[in-house]
């Protein structure tokens, strides 16, 4: 069944009044769009549809998951989607852009394809930061990428305190990442799990 088909909602001999459907979704909606976040998910989709003689009103909700990339260690990880939002549907002789509030169609069309509502709506529901629960992250990953410790901020510092060191643009950039991490509250030698704990 082609994704159009899937998700569409035929109008046509709809009578007035309200009307409920259903949809699943799965990666082949994400591989279709080609997303470079969404690697695969499966959400429900419910769709109350409410027609009148001049436009159709649809509450769209939509619930379930989907795996993105840890940004924390890089890994596979589900972000759970819930999302709750409202199209119009409304008929015109003129072509009228969609504005992912308002979907124009023409009197001819016989369906209304949800498609790209409900990818957008799961990529704006993605949050801005996407990481596993806390202590969930592969610990052997987090080592990987942990940059300096404490500690070794410290021997930097004092080294290039005695003079050892005349970098200034390297010095710079170290000063600069020990503000970032200690305003982010990171402090990696505290949080650092024995390897294998999860």
């Amino acid at each position: 069944m082609e994704e159009t088909q899937r998700y569409a909602i035929p109008y046509k001999g709809l009578k007035n009044g309200c009307h409920e459907f259903r949809f699943e979704v799965d990666g082949s909606l994400f591989e279709e769009f080609q997303s470079t976040e969404i690697k695969d998910g499966h959400c429900d989709v419910t769709v109350g549809a409410d027609r009148s003689e001049s436009q159709i009103t649809l509450d769209v909700a939509i619930t379930g998951y989907v795996v993105v990339e840890c940004d924390r260690c890089l890994e596979d990880c589900r972000v759970p989607i819930d999302f709750e939002g409202q199209l119009v549907v409304k008929f015109s002789e003129e072509v009228h852009e969609y504005d992912g509030e308002v979907m124009w169609m023409l009197p001819g069309e016989d369906r209304v394809d949800l498609k790209q509502y409900i990818y957008e709506s799961i990529v704006l529901s993605l949050p801005y930061q996407r990481v596993h629960p806390e202590g969930m992250c592969n610990p052997e990953m987090l080592e990987r990428f942990r940059i300096v410790s404490d500690r070794e901020f410290a021997s930097i510092e004092a080294r290039a305190e005695d003079g050892k060191e005349h970098n200034e643009g390297e010095w710079a950039k170290l000063a600069a990442l020990r503000e970032q991490m200690e305003a982010e509250g990171d402090e990696p030698e505290k949080k650092k799990k024995p390897r294998g704990t999860k």
